[in-house]
Parts: C-alpha cells; structure tokens; sequence
C-alpha cells in the first residue's frame, strides 16, 4: 500500500511526533511520502529561530530538489510554492475561499510527487493540518482520507478561530477518523462513526535500563530522593502552583526537571529553592539515563481544555524504565494507566502518592511496569491503525 502524510510535524528534525513515528513503521511495508509543512508568506517576510523553516526556505531559493528518499520506502517531500497567510481573515467563510487556494497550491506539490514515485493508489493520512489539508481529499482523490486527532488544538486562540467550524467538517467528510486517546475518540464520534482509538506509541529499543550504564554527570551529585520530569516545561500544560508547593512541602526532597522552559518557568519561583534542579533540554538520546537516576517520576499536568483529553506518552517512558509515576488525574490516566501509577489531585494527594511510590517500590513491580509498557510499540500502533481504517478486511497486509 502507498501512505501521504501530511502533518504539522517535520520529519527532517531531531524531534520525533506521532506522525512521523506511524509513517516511519508503515514505510517497513509499504510506501509512504511525508509531506513537511509549507511555508507561508509570513515565514518569508520576517526573522525566524528555527532551522528547519530556515533550511527549507534556502531550499527552496536554491531551487533544491523538493522530493528526498530518507530510506528504501520512505520519501520527504518539501513543498515549494508558498501558501498565503490568511488567518488574520475575520470571516470563516472568506477564509475558506482563500484556504482553497491554499490548498490547490499544495496540492499541486503533492501530486507532482505523487507522479514521480508512481502513487496512482494512496490512503491520504492528515495530522491535525486542519486548515492547509481541508481539501486535499477533493483535490488529490485518495483511496481514503484518514484524520489523526492526537491534540486539542482547539483550545489554542489561533485554531478555535475558524477550526471550530472547520474541524468538525473534516471529520465528517474522512473515510475515518483516528485518535490516541480515548476522549478525542469519543469527540470524533459525534462527527463520524468510523472513529477509531489506536494509542499512542514509542520507541521501546531506546527506553531500556538495561542498556543504561552510567548516570549523567549533572545527576550524579544530586541527592535523593529524587524527583523528576522530562518535557517541556510550559505553564498551558503544567501546574506550576503545584510543583512550586510540592517543592517547598518537601525540602528532604530533590526535584529535578529536564526539558525547555517557557518564561513563566523562568521567572518561576522554583529557581530560588535550594532542592530544585532545572537541567535543560537534552537531546532524547539522552533522555533514558535521566529516567534512570529517578526515584519517581511524575506529570504534574494542570487541568484544561488542552491537557485534559490528551495522551501522556511521557507515562509510558517512565514505566518503560520501571519507574513509579505519579501522575495528575485524568480520564486518559484512569482509563489507560491506573493499574500501573499513582493519581492524585492537588498538593495533598500528590505528597501522599509519591510517599507511597517511594515506600513501596519493589523489583516485582519495575518489571510488571516494563512488561505494561510494551502494549505501546509503534508496530502494535500500526496493526490497530491498519485495521481501523480497513475494517472491511478480514486480513491488513502489515
């Protein structure tokens, strides 16, 4: 079978997504192209940090070859016509004029693409691209147009604008729509029936304790117990009250967090408490040996529109390396995880759970945590993937 992804998410970074992930395991069997996002006007008219937009823009002035072979059946395509900037339009309705022709300009990219490798057939895989892609299925005429809804990006002011309209449009037209949590497939099927819930994966070759040797330099002088947290530390995501007061709740306690702080951390009070250790952004690599010199590990999510539907794919990290998690409560969290982490709301709870976690840990328990872990491969993502979106077939050529 041939795959097009078309996603919010570049495949040419050091930062993997959902997307990427599921097109790198589908191209061991089948064909995919995946499909960088364009760039917009705005992109081309101001100053920018980021290195892959930079790239893709020299690219494209050099006249660089837009369709890139990554492996035997795998492909990137760079889209070289640049699409408008248009959500500043007051009107969805203006906008959608104008977003067809967005779309018709990268369309266009595509399907040159398309003839070059020879997709007369594909499944059109589209990565919350609610606006860029909205009429791809009309324009490219895939086998089946298929929607990944892995985030809320509805509750963001830039998507709510004309997505709350929009998105719910999308679902209805695609042959099928597929989630990673259990919450957003509920959404999904107030829109289309053929909604499927599928998980979320990740990479369990890189998240081994076994093959962790020895502890970071920056870790190793920190006295335990130690506390820790790995992603990006944003307050649209965290509770920051609550981290700040577990801090100070428990000065015998170090608190070491690892990833990219927003300013709101920065100018955060955590950084004037003594048991409080922020030690950056580590390439994921990395991120194992970090894990492995906690004692427990926790998402302190704070609870909104945002956070409340989503998959923690951090959670199955940590247990992957056999670490208690405490966690905050969420549908997502006692639905999937509650056999397996400690739940809590609010200071209290979450004290009292990570006294527990810490009292009770047992090497019985790590491996039953490790062995839990394991549902969550990308190969068992893609076998549910594959039968969602062909439930008419008895047998899905992996």
């Amino acid at each position: 079978m041939n795959f097009v992804f078309v996603s919010l998410q570049r495949i040419n970074t050091d930062r993997e997504s959902t997307s990427t992930c599921l097109a790198k395991e589908l191209a061991k069997n089948h064909r995919v192209l995946y499909v960088n996002s364009p760039i917009d006007r705005k992109a081309t008219l101001t100053s920018h940090h980021d290195a892959f937009v930079t790239a893709h823009l020299e690219a494209i002035k050099n006249k660089e070859e837009p369709l890139v072979q990554l492996d035997t059946n795998l492909w990137m395509l760079n889209p070289t016509r640049v699409i408008e900037s248009i959500n500043w339009v007051p009107f969805t309705p203006v906008f959608s004029m104008l977003n067809r022709l967005n779309n018709e300009r990268l369309g266009k990219d595509i399907q040159e693409a398309l003839d070059v490798l020879g997709f007369d057939e594909f499944v059109l895989v589209n990565d919350k691209d609610i606006f860029r892609s909205y009429y791809l299925k009309e324009i490219l005429r895939p086998s089946k147009y298929v929607y990944l809804d892995r985030d809320y990006t509805l509750g963001l002011d830039y998507w709510r604008k004309h997505g709350a309209t929009l998105e719910p449009k999308l679902m209805q037209k695609s042959d099928a729509v597929v989630c990673n949590s259990l919450d957003f497939t509920k959404r999904a099927k107030k829109y289309n029936n053929n909604s499927y819930y599928i998980g979320n994966g990740f990479d369990a070759s890189q998240y081994d304790s076994e093959s962790v040797r020895t502890m970071p330099q920056d870790l190793a002088g920190i006295p335990g117990p130690i506390i820790g947290y790995v992603g990006a530390l944003i307050t649209l995501r965290l509770d920051l009250r609550l981290m700040t007061d577990l801090a100070k709740e428990r000065p015998n306690w170090s608190f070491v967090f690892i990833g990219k702080e927003d300013d709101d951390f920065k100018a955060s009070e955590l950084h004037d408490l003594p048991n409080v250790y922020f030690l950056g952004l580590k390439h994921t690599k990395e991120v194992p040996a970090y894990i492995e010199g906690f004692d427990v590990c926790i998402n302190p999510q704070i609870l909104n529109d945002i956070t409340k539907s989503n998959f923690p794919l951090k959670v199955v990290e940590y247990l992957a390396m056999g670490k208690p998690v405490v966690a905050t409560s969420t549908n997502t969290m006692r639905e999937v995880f509650q056999d397996h982490t400690y739940l809590a709301n609010g200071k209290d709870e979450f004290i009292a759970q990570v006294e527990k976690a810490l009292h009770e840990n047992t090497s019985a328990l790590e491996e039953r945590r490790k062995d839990f872990s394991r549902e969550f491969t990308w190969e068992n993502v893609v076998s549910v993937f594959l039968r969602s979106i062909y439930p008419e077939m008895e047998s899905v050529p992996q």
